[in-house]
């Protein structure tokens, strides 16, 4: 099996790009010192839309699949009710005994009780199929408890379409099992290679209309925020990425595009107050041929210290891989770029000018090239 490793030394500056449910920055302790942390489904999801958003080919994961099909009926000249039944009649004739609904509230199509995963245009596809049975939609509608009447099948075949970003990080509905998809990627949490301490930021905002005699703000409040120098990994496998797209060249376009977005993006979350827009320091690709491999205990002793972290985090990383592989020998691929020049990292494997250089020789290496 072939298995591409990626890692990434990444610095930001004052942020909280990913919050817990107090508001607060995620938190991890590992060897024993408190770390801020960045969890997976918070960069993949930033890593999804930027691969969609290039390669033009959009999923949606949603639990308003009905007011959408809805929204399509309508465009087709369906009355809002009719509309409304038409899209619940998708839902009703899943499976067995189709998807069960939330508690509909005032003016709102009820959300189902799972996110449903999807190409866009599966949506229209779902819409169609109810077009075509409008009369018997119409029937179904009139009475007290209907029951599902669209052909399952077909819906389930739509419900099985993919798109790119399926086919990396997969698929689940436990209610039709055949449409779950076993994604290529793996993807950790990013994790800062020092302690770290959550710092309160008290803020207020001056009301532009004040009333006579106000000399108070219009609003106070306080938000938390961290920074640190992150440890960033993630492995694609590749043959099970063939084997979802069902094609090498296409799995090789996903792939490129996988890391390139990986490296490319960061998190939404308070970037408008924040702008922590960085890059990764260093990035290092191995194409294994054995199985893939995390180097994160190279930061299970956190560095401290007070002249920055970057450069000795890069060094901590190549040491690492060093040692590694003397008590794990392996014929894997490897390279890595860095805006660093201080230092040589032999061990990370030969260095690269650019990422882009870098992703586009690790690709090649990965379909074309052969064992050390």
């Amino acid at each position: 099996m072939t298995f591409v490793d990626i890692h990434a030394i990444q610095t930001l500056p004052y942020s909280n790009i990913n919050r817990d449910d107090l508001g607060s920055p995620k938190t991890v302790v590992y060897g024993g010192k408190e770390r801020t942390r960045v969890s997976s489904q918070s960069w993949k999801r930033a890593v999804r839309h930027e691969v969609e958003a290039r390669l033009g080919d959009k999923a949606v994961r949603t639990r308003r699949i009905i007011s959408e099909i809805a929204k399509r009926l309508r465009e087709r000249g369906w009355d809002a009710d009719l509309a409304d039944a038409g899209a619940r009649q998708v839902v009703l004739s899943v499976g067995k005994s189709g998807i069960k609904l939330e508690k509909e509230k005032d003016g709102e199509a009820p959300a189902t009780s799972v996110l449903f995963y999807l190409p866009v245009p599966a949506i229209d596809e779902l819409a169609a199929i109810a077009d075509e049975h409008r009369d018997a939609v119409a029937k179904e509608a009139a009475k007290k408890t209907p029951k599902g009447i669209l052909p399952a099948d077909r819906i389930t075949e739509v419900l099985k379409s993919r798109n790119v970003s399926v086919n990396l990080f997969g698929r689940m509905l436990a209610e039709l099992p055949s449409t779950e998809v076993d994604g290529a990627v793996q993807f950790a949490h990013a994790f800062t290679v020092h302690g770290t301490t959550v710092e309160v930021d008290f803020f207020t905002a001056v009301d532009d209309i004040p009333k006579e005699n106000d000399h108070g703000s219009g609003h106070m409040n306080a938000g938390q925020f961290s920074a640190g120098t992150f440890y960033r990994y993630a492995n694609v496998n590749l043959d099970r990425l063939v084997e979802n797209t069902g094609d090498a060249q296409t799995a090789r376009t996903a792939v490129a595009e996988f890391l390139r977005a990986f490296l490319s993006t960061v998190p939404s979350g308070k970037q408008n107050a924040t702008a922590a827009m960085t890059l990764p320091d260093l990035v290092h690709i191995a194409v294994r041929f054995d199985r893939p491999i995390s180097f994160a205990p190279a930061f299970e002793t956190a560095l401290y210290g007070s002249d920055g972290y970057t450069l000795r985090a890069c060094q901590e990383l190549n040491n690492y891989a060093e040692r590694l592989r003397e008590v794990w020998p392996d014929d894997a691929i490897r390279g890595y770029a860095t805006v660093e020049n201080k230092t040589d990292l032999a061990a990370l494997g030969e260095r690269y000018d650019s990422y882009p250089a870098l992703i586009d020789a690790m690709v090649a290496a990965a379909f074309e090239g052969e064992r050390e």
